[in-house]
């Protein structure tokens, strides 16, 4: 029986006491943090290592390639993405907060700070895109945007933590 009991508490679909939250919370985190625009930060590491040539040519035309996708995306469809973002951000604070659904504010706290993280990217996508940003000056603006992501992420983690933390104390034991 204490197999069986053990089993049962590590698939719990709770989502604050399941160990399966806090794992997907970091591996949202830790992924949005080695991904910059879409790039893999060891690409900008590579380049600042290789002092330029093939490395930072690869890492440019990562960027650009990302930059753009970007940004045509939002030029095309961004009223009504973030129409959508919105929607959805309200629905889980509502159904969350308001009617006390945990799993709905256990997304919340994922959702919200990533969309930041997309807002962000976005910004930076349009400004790497109009100025023309390369080589060192690209690698720093990426290095600074990918400080800011993990910023938020620790923020996020942080109240992600005391909230389940708060919610987990104030539960009523069924």
């Amino acid at each position: 029986m204490d197999w069986y009991a053990g089993v049962i508490e590590v698939i719990d679909m709770r989502s604050f006491t399941s160990v399966w939250y806090w794992i997907a919370l970091a591996a949202v985190w830790s992924t949005t943090s080695h991904w910059t625009l879409g790039v893999p930060f060891d690409a900008v590491t590579r380049a600042r290592r290789a002092g330029g040539g093939e490395a930072q040519d690869e890492l440019e035309t990562l960027v650009r390639v990302n930059c753009t996708r970007l940004v045509h995306i939002m030029d095309v469809s961004g009223p009504l993405a973030v129409a959508a973002a919105f929607f959805l951000l309200t629905v889980l604070g509502a159904l969350g907060f308001w009617y006390a659904i945990e799993l709905a504010q256990a997304v919340f706290l994922i959702v919200a700070p990533l969309s930041l993280v997309g807002l962000l990217s976005v910004h930076n996508a349009r400004v790497i895109q109009t100025r023309g940003i390369e080589g060192q000056a690209l690698r720093t603006h990426l290095a600074r945007m990918r400080f800011f992501n993990q910023v938020i992420g620790l923020v996020s983690i942080f109240i992600t933590a005391f909230w389940g933390m708060w919610h987990n104390m104030n539960a009523t034991v069924l």
